[in-house]
């Protein structure tokens, strides 16, 4: 009878797995669920829980076969519609490692649930012709076969992560705020050539003009001059000297400067904005 239980004895696994004992599921913190002091988390109707897996989570298994043979190999799991493995079949070189992409689909988690998921590595030393994975699985002897299981480990985001997630949020606002808000644009004219040219000619002439009442006014304030000096040597000639004075201290031309000169500041100013 021992030596009966001992023929049905398996073989000890011949891969090298990492992880060796736990497949570790590490959540992520949802902006849209991370509570701040004017948004706290509201229960969605639609869920039992705002949790951290809301979105596919992707752990990795990686199988070494340290042996001179072929292994083939299968992973199964508990809970096969919570899962995606890829690829959940195949063959090992010698000396090889095949990485195995375990996905953890979406799902309302509960914390006060313990996880009761496992995976099971089954292997077997490939026969020298394969020609039909499933045959060979299904020919194989119970004392050919090797396993390893692995139990399914949820983990939550630590503070750190938290912090990390908040932070990203704050600053997407504020971003936003520089992007979005208004930006000040230069008070500018679009002018035409054809207009550009009619303010060119204006300003030209009104700074002829300016030029001209200059040389003129200084012409009549020389003119005034002498004429003071005749009045001072010639006392009959007081009476006509006196007009021309009052003529030539008339504030008209001075006048007509200060309004050339704010034409020419007006056009100049609408000319340059």
């Amino acid at each position: 009878m021992a030596s009966a239980s001992g023929a049905m004895a398996k073989h000890e696994q011949i891969l090298v797995l990492d992880p060796p004992t736990d497949l570790k599921f590490k959540g992520s913190r949802d902006p849209r669920y991370t509570p701040t002091p004017d948004r706290p988390i509201s229960p969605s109707p639609s869920r039992k829980t705002q949790g951290p897996f809301t979105d596919v989570v992707t752990t990795n298994l990686k199988l070494r076969n340290p042996s001179d043979r072929k292994v083939c190999f299968k992973v199964k799991t508990t809970a096969p519609r919570r899962y995606c493995v890829r690829p959940n079949s195949g063959i090992i070189d010698p000396g090889l490692t095949v990485t195995v992409s375990v996905m953890l689909q979406p799902f309302d988690y509960d914390p006060n649930e313990k996880s009761k998921h496992k995976f099971m590595v089954q292997t077997i030393f490939a026969p020298p012709n394969i020609s039909d994975m499933e045959a060979v699985w299904k020919e194989a002897k119970p004392d050919e076969l090797m396993d390893s299981k692995l139990r399914c480990v949820f983990e939550m985001p630590n503070e750190n992560d938290k912090l990390n997630d908040m932070e990203p949020s704050k600053a997407v606002p504020l971003n936003a705020a520089k992007q979005d808000g208004p930006v000040p644009k230069p008070h500018s004219v679009s002018l035409n050539d054809t207009e550009t040219r009619k303010l060119m000619e204006e300003c030209k002439r009104l700074q002829g003009e300016m030029m001209k009442l200059s040389e003129e006014n200084r012409h009549l304030r020389d003119e005034g001059l002498r004429l003071r000096k005749v009045a001072h040597s010639d006392k009959p000639g007081s009476t006509s000297a006196a007009s021309f004075r009052d003529n030539v201290t008339s504030p008209l031309p001075s006048l007509l400067v200060v309004i050339a000169a704010i034409f020419i500041g007006f056009f100049l100013g609408k000319f340059i904005l």
